[in-house]
């Protein structure tokens, strides 16, 4: 796990994005983690662009997952919040929406509150990445797992 790094603006948040985009690969499972408010939405969208997704992108809360094609691999963005609050256990919704199968085949799962759901996602994150509120516009970022270098260096 990295030291945590500061992210001063909206522009940062956007460079990280594009810097995780450059080391993803087909597969991959990317966790995005802390508070509400701490941009975990923002740097989904910043990842998705950087991935070469076009158009909008908007926030699966409610529907819980949007796909995009790119060309490296269908991008699923997944935000399981409301998930959390089901009498359902969550590791049988997720295998209701089918997204540890859809890992296997190859889609990158890109995955807001998905902290505790790692395993039912397939088990290992490539990458989680832990956002905490510092200041009004400012956040603390700590990356952990095995992408986490290509990260660190770009």
């Amino acid at each position: 796990m990295t030291e945590a790094r500061t992210l001063r603006s909206r522009r940062d948040t956007t460079r990280l994005g594009a810097a995780i985009a450059r080391v993803l690969e087909p597969g991959d499972l990317v966790v995005l983690a802390g508070d509400l408010g701490a941009g975990k939405t923002f740097l989904a969208r910043a990842i998705a662009r950087g991935l070469g997704v076009k158009g909008a992108v908007t926030s699966p809360t409610f529907t819980l997952v949007q796909e995009y094609a790119i060309d490296r691999a269908p991008l699923l963005h997944v935000d399981l919040y409301r998930l959390h609050e089901s009498k359902t256990p969550l590791a049988r919704e997720i295998a209701r929406l089918g997204l540890r199968e859809r890992r296997a085949e190859g889609a990158i799962l890109l995955v807001e509150w998905g902290e505790d759901a790692i395993d039912a996602l397939g088990g290992d994150a490539s990458l989680v990445v832990h956002l905490a509120i510092t200041g009004d516009t400012t956040r603390a970022v700590t990356l952990s797992g095995p992408r986490e270098a290509g990260i660190v260096s770009s």
